[in-house]
């Protein structure tokens, strides 16, 4: 607790090890761990730091939300010698659902091959220096493959 003008005051967050996020396309929204910052397009010194921004990318556990994507879908990992195949497929036999379905299906194939690693990357929506508290939403579509290519440089 900071003592800022006008005498009131700001709850400042000096560590954190889990906030609120949400999975968008399905509106769903877990208490999760944070594990480390990955990507900060202002400066790589807050990446190094750990530093929490409104803006930056982290890894999350995926544990909150695998419990859901696999209710909604069927995630099969084929645990071999050789290679680790992933696949989804539908859990929901309505027609209008599964149009909706196919259309997301690399989408889908993406966050399934994240959640398969045990990790998730989002984007912090809130001011954790202002408000004491970490908000934000797992990153899909093209957003997160426009982060994974930032992140592979």
């Amino acid at each position: 607790m900071i003592r800022v003008r006008g005498g009131n005051y700001k709850k400042r967050a000096l560590f954190l090890e889990s906030g609120n996020f949400s999975y968008l396309s399905l509106n769903i929204t877990k208490k999760t761990k944070i594990i480390s910052v990955v990507y900060n397009s202002t400066n790589n010194e807050l990446v190094r730091t750990n530093t929490l921004v409104k803006g930056c990318i982290i890894q999350i556990e995926s544990t909150p939300f695998k419990d859901i994507f696999q209710k909604r879908f069927v995630l099969h990992t084929g645990k071999q010698d050789t290679n680790n195949d992933i696949s989804v497929s539908e859990n929901l036999n309505k027609k209008n659902v599964h149009s909706k379905l196919e259309k997301k299906k690399d989408e889908t194939f993406s966050i399934a091959a994240q959640i398969s690693t045990g990790r998730l990357l989002a984007r912090i929506c809130s001011r954790p220096g202002q408000t004491g508290r970490i908000d934000g939403y797992i990153l899909e579509g093209i957003e997160l493959e426009f982060y994974l290519k930032k992140i592979q440089k």
